[in-house]
């Protein structure tokens, strides 16, 4: 693609070069990735600079640089473009170059401190059971419907541009239709979805995250509130303190709100947690949900009231519920034969720990034990409140490692402990993860509850800057395996 067409309606400015002649073929951030007939896009990191790579770039063959540096010495041949922000820009170089595939897909985007993975599964497993060809993007990866993609991206949540678009080309060639997408806070404010419009923007809730990016609440707020400001029509969680501020970026456009305690558009009353499932009614509809807990009914919820204004019928938003299955590491059970339950969840702050133990709670004859840690390199301020909910809110508890990180394991779990110790409850600490859950299911008796929070779905541990093999669900399984009797 020409680079005069890669920036077509994209301010920037030449600073040598011919942009209607140079035909490029690959667009990278990485230098090492770079090969003959690729624009290198200098970005300016959190740790790292890609003005400082341009040579190694130029080495492996890039013929285009886009910089925001103006004083850079490079060889005649190569084509250098200047913007002012080259991670905005990027977004809109990305669209292009695959030929702005979000425009002919339906989006819609999700945000919130905690259920935007849960709430994008439920809004496409709705969409898929009432007939639609759907996309989902977000921490559970790519998929066509049931069908995992093999195109891995970066980050762990929302893909950074090139990698988004790829995947919005590669579900449009599918037949893809609507495209469900997980959006962070920190995609938001890095202009990772930059340029798109959502069909609509839904805002689950916002509570102490990531502080360790945004500085404060506030800023914090006002990131997820921009996802609003590209949205044709907002879903929101009336009960959450936040949502004014998730309107008022809507301008002009329509809203949705949904609640369980407050009275509006879409509220769940008549809430009964039975054995197998959750039932509630809304607007004279009776609605069945195997994922158990408030939260999940807040969930569901939000993706209900998705579907509607994206024009379903009732009926099947209602039948398409009660299919919903749940979500791997979210609440998610660990069968067992001996008279106890064990729950695998990505609860990893304050308000989703809260959630997860009451949750559990309701549905558990004896005690519940949880297994928590903090990971490392993060908010370090809601250590201690997620030690003083846990010790709350549970019979037991055990402190563990999560993902240290580049951190001090024992230091993360004592300043868990200094919120712990504000409470009655009895612990243990256990530093090392396979042990602490090795030991949680060999304390548990018949009727209790035992709780793995922190990292759900994952399958690895970050420990130092490496990634090792781990999976919660799996070492439980084998710890049940292990003890082996039949409690009764």
């Amino acid at each position: 693609m020409l680079i005069s067409d890669l920036f077509k309606n994209i301010p920037h400015r030449i600073i040598q070069g011919n942009e209607n002649s140079l035909d490029i073929k690959q667009i990278e951030i990485d230098s090492r990735k770079v090969e003959p007939d690729t624009l290198f896009i200098c970005i300016t990191g959190l740790t790292t600079n890609g003005h400082d790579y341009i040579s190694s770039a130029v080495t492996n063959g890039a013929t285009a640089i886009l910089v925001e540096k103006e004083d850079l010495q490079l060889p005649k041949e190569i084509t250098v473009i200047h913007v002012e922000n080259t991670r905005e820009v990027m977004s809109y170089v990305a669209a292009n170059f695959y030929d702005n595939p979000a425009n002919k897909l339906r989006l819609i985007g999700v945000t919130g401190t905690n259920g935007k993975t849960t709430v994008t599964c439920f809004i496409e497993e709705i969409l898929r059971n009432c007939g639609r060809k759907t996309g989902l993007i977000g921490t559970t990866g790519a998929k066509i419907g049931t069908e995992n993609l093999d195109i891995s991206f970066a980050t762990s949540t929302t893909p950074d541009p090139l990698e988004l678009h790829k995947i919005f080309a590669h579900m449009l060639k599918a037949g893809v239709q609507d495209v469900v997408i997980e959006v962070t806070s920190h995609a938001l404010v890095l202009h990772k979805t930059k340029g798109l419009t959502f069909h609509v923007g839904v805002f689950t809730n916002l509570t102490q995250d990531h502080l360790d990016i945004h500085g404060t609440m506030e800023n914090y707020r006002l990131a997820k509130a921009e996802l609003f400001a590209q949205s044709k029509h907002g879903v929101v969680n009336i009960d959450d303190e936040s949502t004014p501020t998730m309107i008022s970026k809507l301008g002009s456009n329509p809203f949705t709100t949904y609640a369980i305690e407050n009275k509006t558009n879409l509220r769940a009353i008549h809430i009964n947690h039975c054995p197998e499932f959750s039932e509630f009614k809304v607007n004279d509809m009776n609605y069945k949900l195997v994922p158990r807990g408030k939260f999940n009914i807040y969930n569901a919820l939000a993706a209900i009231s998705t579907a509607e204004v994206l024009g379903l019928d009732r009926n099947k938003i209602r039948e398409a519920v009660s299919q919903i299955k749940g979500v791997p590491g979210r609440i998610q059970s660990v069968v067992n034969n001996y008279g106890y339950n064990v729950y695998v969840d990505y609860a990893h702050t304050p308000d989703g720990l809260q959630n997860i133990i009451t949750a559990v709670r309701e549905f558990t004859k004896g005690r519940v034990i949880t297994i928590f840690g903090c990971g490392g390199d993060r908010d370090k301020d809601k250590r201690p409140i997620m030690g003083k909910v846990a010790g709350k809110l549970s019979d037991y508890c055990i402190i563990t490692s999560d993902n240290p990180r580049t951190e001090n394991p024992m230091d993360i779990i004592n300043q868990v402990e200094e919120g712990i110790k504000q409470t009655n409850t009895d612990y243990l600490v256990i530093e090392n993860r396979f042990n602490a859950i090795i030991q949680g299911v060999r304390l548990l008796s018949y009727g209790d509850s035992l709780i793995i929070a922190g990292k759900g779905h994952e399958d690895y541990q970050i420990i130092g800057t490496t990634k090792h093999d781990f999976d919660d669900y799996k070492v439980a399984e084998k710890a049940i395996s292990d003890r082996g009797e039949v409690i009764s």
